[in-house]
Order: C-alpha cells, then structure tokens, then sequence
C-alpha cells in the first residue's frame, strides 16, 4: 500500500517529465498524508493535464461522504471489476508526481517507518485512478487512488504491497483511456524492476502529520544506513508545534 509520499522536485523539473502546460509553482512537501490535495496529471482534451485532487476516491454513486470509507489506495488486480473503480480503470487513469514515499514495517507489533526513492534521485510517477463526485447540491469533488500491486522481492521485506510505477515510457498508455482499453493498461500494473528503487528507515518522527521538513527523510540515527552526516538524534526527535491539522499541498 501507499500511506505517505513527498514530492521535492522544482515544479520545471516535473512540468518536464510529464509534459503538461500548466505552469504550477509549489513548495516541497515531505510528509503528503490522505485528505490532502495532491497534484495529478491526466488527459483531458487529448492534452496532458496538471490538476489538484483529493487523496482518497470517492465513487460518483457515492450517496454520502460521510458514511463511505476512504479509498487512498486501489488493488491493481481487482481494479477493473471492483464497483469503487471499475468505471475509473476504464476512463479516468492518471499520474501521480513523487520523489518518494514511506512504507511501515510490522514487527512484533512494532511498526517502523522506511523511506523508498527511486536510485536514480529522480522524480517518478505512481499509477493513479481519479473521479468527480457530485454532490445533491451540484457541489463537485474531485478525488485520487494510487494503484497498487504486490511488492518486488527488494522491498516485501519491508510491506507486501507497493504502489504501480509507471515508466516514462508507458505515460501515454496509462493516460490516454480514450485509445487504449483496460485490459492493455492493466499490463502496467506489475512490481517495480528490483534494482529501480532504495529504502532506508527513518525516524518516526514521519508518523505525525504535522511533521513536514527534510529531516523526515534522513536515515534513523540507530539504523545501518544512517550516515555520518545525518542530523542528530535531538533534531529528527524534536516535538514541532500543536498542530493536527492535515496541511494542503501547495
């Protein structure tokens, strides 16, 4: 599964990758968490799209947000046929942007907190399914699920699940839902190749919403990983200010 990402790139630097229009300008986020507005890219017109959506789908037969529970993620292998995203498998498939996300390992009822990013350093793209509920009101929401698939062998150590990446290459054959069918963009939804990604834990200082800064990502001080330059011990533990609230993206 997918709970939490980052994405810290310069806007140009994903404007580039994804080739949309849209000029958005925002600041790095290390800590995105469900409910936020995430960016997304998608086609709409024939022509790549830059959008803001709400993490966690919400159906269009949705009757009432409030008694539905939150989809942040979508079973790739079931996606086609599940009621919640069968219709967006079809028609609505889009890009999510990252640099990187979080995955908790269970052990011994202790959940530690690893950081995943590709090798490269570079920016890559999740496999999303968005929708517009529409409410009694003509009130419209428009939401976002990351696809996931089963995790390749470097990283179900770690969580048995991972969200789909899509290659650079295969953009255009996840996006354009007009011209290819379900089934040919279902052939996307397999592991990552095992040497593509990094993972490394870090503090749980991540557990926290409130929580947004580089620090998130600095290997934990009492893992293997950790390296000499690493902040110390005080500063990835440090208590930020009160405040649950979930911070928007921009």
């Amino acid at each position: 599964m997918c709970g939490r990402f980052i994405i810290t790139s310069p806007p140009e630097a994903f404007r580039a990758l994804f080739e949309y229009d849209e000029q958005p300008n925002f600041p790095p986020r290390y800590n995105v968490a469900p409910t936020q507005p995430i960016a997304i890219v998608r086609v709409v017109g024939g022509k790549r799209q830059f959008a803001l959506v709400r993490w966690g789908l919400l159906p269009s037969w949705v009757k009432d947000p409030k008694t539905f529970s939150l989809l942040i993620n979508a079973r790739g292998e079931s996606a086609a046929d599940k009621p919640a995203f069968r219709a967006a498998m079809r028609r609505r498939r889009c890009l999510i942007p990252v640099d990187g996300f979080y995955e908790w390992q269970n052990i011994g009822g202790r959940k530690r907190p690893f950081f995943i990013r590709a090798k490269s350093g570079r920016p890559f793209a999740f496999a999303g399914l968005w929708e517009t509920w529409t409410g009694p009101n003509g009130e419209e929401l428009e939401t976002v699920a990351i696809v996931t698939t089963t995790a390749n062998r470097a990283l179900a150590p770690i969580h048995e699940r991972m969200p789909v990446i899509v290659p650079p290459d295969a953009f255009g054959l996840w996006l354009n839902a007009s011209e290819v069918d379900v089934h040919a963009a279902a052939a996307l939804i397999v592991p990552a190749p095992d040497e593509f990604l990094d993972a490394y834990e870090v503090s749980t200082a991540v557990n926290r919403v409130a929580n947004d800064s580089p620090a998130l990502i600095a290997p934990a001080p009492d893992a293997p990983e950790a390296q000499a330059e690493a902040p110390a011990p005080s500063k990835v533990r440090r208590k930020p200010k009160v405040d649950e609230r979930q911070a928007s993206l921009f």
